[in-house]
C-alpha cells in the first residue's frame, strides 16, 4: 500500500529551509543572478510569494494588467515588490510557511513544486547546493512531469526519466538518467541541468529545452 503524502506539511518544510537559507545570504547575494533570466535571487524570493495573497479577484486582476501572458503576468508580482529590502522579503517568507491562494492548488504541491526549483535557482548561481529530502523531492518528480504551472509535459513527452541517487522513475521512451535534482531541473527547463544528465534521451529533452 502506498502511503499518502502530506504535500502540503512539505510545502511549510520546503519554505522554512528557504527562510532558514536566506537568512544567511548577504547583500551582494541577494543582487546575484539567478538561473531564471533577468532575475535576481531577490526577484525571485518576491515572485515566488507574490501570488500569496491574491483571491479569486485579485488574481483575475493579475492576469488582466500581465495580458494573460504568463512572463509579464510574473513580472507583475515581482514589480510590487521593487522596492522591498532582504529584511522585508525574509519577512514575508517567514509570514507565508502556510501556502494560500494559488500556491495551495493541488494539495499543496503547486507551492511544493515552485519552492523546490526556485529553491534551486537561487543555490546553484551562488555555488550553495543542498540535500533535498527524498520525500520532497520523490513528490516534485511525480508532480513536475504534468504541473500546469512549469509546462514540462512537452519537455519529457516519449522519454523515461530515472534517478540514479533515488528510487524514481516514470514515463516510457528512451531513457534519460541522472541525480534527482538535475532530472527536475531539466524538467523544469534548466539548460545547465542536462550537462548532469546521461542515457539516449539526453539529447532529446537538450533539443526540447533549447540547451
Amino acid at each position: 500500500m502506498t502511503a499518502t503524502v502530506d504535500a502540503m506539511s512539505l510545502a511549510r518544510d520546503e519554505r522554512a529551509d528557504l527562510a532558514d537559507f536566506l537568512a544567511t545570504l548577504s547583500p551582494a547575494q541577494w543582487e546575484a543572478p539567478s538561473l531564471c533570466a533577468r532575475w535576481r535571487v531577490r526577484d525571485v524570493v518576491a515572485h515566488m510569494f507574490s501570488y500569496e495573497e491574491l483571491g479569486p479577484i485579485g488574481l483575475v486582476g493579475r492576469f488582466i494588467k500581465g495580458g494573460v501572458l504568463p512572463d509579464r503576468v510574473n513580472a507583475v508580482g515581482v514589480a510590487a515588490f521593487a522596492d522591498s529590502g532582504p529584511d522585508e522579503l525574509l519577512a514575508l517568507v517567514r509570514d507565508h510557511q502556510q501556502p494560500r491562494g494559488l500556491t495551495a492548488g493541488f494539495g499543496g504541491k503547486i507551492a511544493l513544486t515552485d519552492g523546490v526549483i526556485h529553491h534551486q535557482d537561487i543555490r546553484r548561481p551562488l555555488g550553495l547546493p543542498r540535500t533535498i529530502p527524498a520525500e520532497r523531492m520523490r513528490t516534485v518528480l511525480d508532480f513536475a512531469r504534468t504541473a500546469p504551472t512549469i509546462g514540462a509535459s512537452k519537455r519529457v513527452r516519449g522519454l523515461t526519466l530515472t534517478a540514479t541517487d533515488l528510487d524514481w522513475t516514470a514515463g516510457r521512451g528512451p531513457v534519460v538518467e541522472g541525480p534527482a535534482e538535475s532530472l527536475l531541473m531539466a524538467i523544469a527547463g534548466r539548460p545547465g541541468a542536462v550537462e548532469e544528465l546521461s542515457g539516449p534521451g539526453r539529447r532529446v529533452i537538450a533539443d526540447r529545452i533549447g540547451g
